[in-house]
This record gives C-alpha cells, structure tokens and sequence, in this order.
C-alpha cells in the first residue's frame, strides 16, 4: 500500500504499477541482490544528539573490512529511503586521517546494550535466529560506522530536504529514553532487549579510537 500520507506527491497511477511489476520480474537487482543482513538501531544527528529516529539497516559486505547499509525509515515495502551507512574494520579505521576519523562511530553500546538487532524472520525458529544473530553482533562490534541522513522524517518533511545530515549513533544509557523507544521498537518486531543484552555479555569489548564518537565529546 502506498503511503501517502508522509511522502508528498500523488499515489502511484495504473501505469506505474504495471511497469513496476513487470520491472520487477524481468530485470536483475544486481547489487540489491547481495544485501545479507536487515539490523535495525536508532540514529542520532551528529550536530544535534536531542534528535534521533530509528533506522532499518539492510547491509551488504564489499569485502571483509566493508559494508555497506541502505537505510530505511521501516521494513516496509512502502519505506522511504532516510540514509545510508558504511562499516569499516578497526585495520582500515587506523588508516584514515584525524578529521575523517571524526565522523564515524562505535558500536560497542548499540550491541552490548540489546539495542542493535537483526529482526527475526516469520517462521523462523527463536533459538536458532538469536545464535545467528549473536554470531552477527560480535562481528559488528569491532567496525566503525559513517551515517549520512538524507531525509528528515523526524520533523515531518514529506520529501528529502537540505543537506545531507552527519548522524552517529548512541553511547551510553543517559543519552535518550532507552526503555521507552527501544521497548516500543521491541514490541513492533517481537524482539526483547533485556535478552539480547544477556546474550551478548560474552562479547568482548574492543578499545575504542579516542576520535570516534565525537559528537558526545563536544
């Protein structure tokens, strides 16, 4: 169903959904078709960390040191495209100079704390989705992440307007309503993040770069 209600312009017409439906079963999604991975955390503007909205991530791996993420503001097949993110290995991080280092992010809290998932699949079984799962977050917990937001839906913009924003994510419990947000999230995709929290106490803790994370460090 198209979403018109948050996204301006007119519904799709007859032609339009016919030549989407035979575009899509004729034409190859080439790159789409290496997304591997759907995460689902919450973004936090950079230059502003009292705004923040929740982002659906579905990521691909270039190579073993980056991925790529199309961010999404649902899983829905009506989304709207907010952003994308890249994730980069601590060995390549080291290589970058000072001021690009500065505009990534850990993701040690988003993983320790529950609030990073990989949403489990309909019919899927539980114990079997969080054992991949957790194998999927002691991977991710050593990158680094560069976010640029390119719709603000959080304001209400029913297109993508303005320059694109620098986003980071969240480091530590005070920063937002964490119960609040993460709970309501958890009750719309059945997940639990006390548990994802327990799950995960095994996962080391890398160091992180002191230029990371700058924006709750100004």
């Amino acid at each position: 169903m198209e979403n018109t209600s948050t996204v301006a312009g007119d519904p799709l017409s007859t032609k339009s959904t016919v030549l989407d439906s035979a575009a899509n079963l004729t034409q190859s999604k080439g790159p789409v078709n290496s997304i591997c991975a759907h995460l689902n955390a919450f973004h936090v503007y950079a230059d502003d960390t009292g705004r923040f909205v929740e982002a659906n991530h579905y990521c691909s791996h270039l190579n073993e040191d980056v991925r790529q993420c199309i961010l999404y503001d649902s899983p829905e097949p009506n989304a709207r495209l907010i952003g994308i993110e890249y994730m980069i290995s601590p060995k390549l991080y080291q290589t970058l100079d000072p001021d690009e280092r500065k505009l990534w992010h850990s993701h040690i809290y988003e993983v320790k704390s529950g609030m990073l998932i990989m949403p489990r699949p309909r019919g899927m079984p539980e114990i079997a989705w969080e054992t991949a799962e957790t194998k999927e977050m002691e991977d991710v917990i050593v990158l680094y992440g560069k976010i640029y937001h390119l719709w603000q839906t959080d304001r209400g913009d029913q297109l993508p307007l303005g320059p694109p924003k620098l986003m980071t994510s969240f480091t530590g419990p005070d920063q937002f309503d964490f119960d609040k947000n993460v709970g309501e999230r958890d009750q719309r995709f059945g997940s639990d993040y006390r548990k994802q929290k327990q799950a995960r106490e095994y996962i080391p803790e890398p160091e992180i770069h002191p230029d990371a994370d700058q924006a709750w460090k100004k």
